[in-house]
């Protein structure tokens, strides 16, 4: 199985490339991203890319991948709604177009965030936009495609956020985060079962198209 991951210099795009990398049904993992990343690994193939709104220069070295795992993502703070939209939606919809166009049959996850608005209406600004790129990637025509609202995510395996404010949180806070788990087990994931989730709905499908904490431990 081959397939295509976006955010992999961040906390959650790591944490799946890990463990694509160390599954053995995944033969190829191709990094679409800005910087290049420090893993090195035989499975790795790497695009450097530098215009997220535009993929026509490398849409054709897209083809032949069995799903996409989309894992960028920037916190809305301090964003307006129009910077906020272009990155996180426009993004998000010219590659999965970009990709759909070689690879209908494959699987594509988009990791949003626990709180996304389906109905686009709300007055939080991120969830609206969320929910607006979760109905576009549902719509669009893959075989599957799976939306994941993790609440809580616990880095594993050395894994660092990219955002100074949340690694931070996880420095000094990691005891609070490991207390909600115990307390409420169900509701916080790792980064690992992220991952492994990502790859089992990818052989073996699921009911459920977003998934909640819940049901990405259950895939997990």
């Amino acid at each position: 199985m081959k397939v295509i991951i976006t955010g992999s210099t961040g906390m959650v795009g790591k944490g799946v490339l890990l463990e694509c990398l160390d599954h053995p049904d995944i033969t190829e993992v191709l990094l679409i991203n800005r910087r290049s990343i420090s893993v090195k690994h035989n499975k790795i193939k790497e695009i450097i890319h530098q215009d997220f709104g535009n993929y026509d220069s490398i849409k054709d070295q897209l083809a032949g991948y069995d799903a996409v795992y989309l894992c960028m993502g920037i916190s809305a703070a301090g964003l307006s709604e129009k910077k906020y939209h272009e990155i996180t939606h426009d993004y998000t919809i010219a590659l999965a177009k970009a990709i759909y166009d070689h690879n209908s049959k494959a699987t594509v996850t988009y990791v949003s965030g626990k709180g996304t608005d389906s109905s686009e209406k709300g007055r939080i600004m991120w969830a609206r936009v969320k929910g607006k790129t979760e109905n576009a990637l549902l719509n669009m025509g893959f075989k599957q495609a799976f939306m994941y609202r993790p609440g809580a995510i616990i880095p594993l395996k050395g894994i660092k956020s990219g955002t100074k404010l949340y690694q931070f949180f996880y420095d000094y806070f990691m005891w609070l985060i490991k207390f909600l788990k115990f307390l409420f087990p169900k509701s916080i994931v790792n980064t690992t079962q992220l991952g492994n989730s990502m790859i089992n709905v990818t052989i073996n499908g699921y009911s459920k198209s977003i998934l909640e904490p819940s049901d990405i431990l259950e895939t997990a």
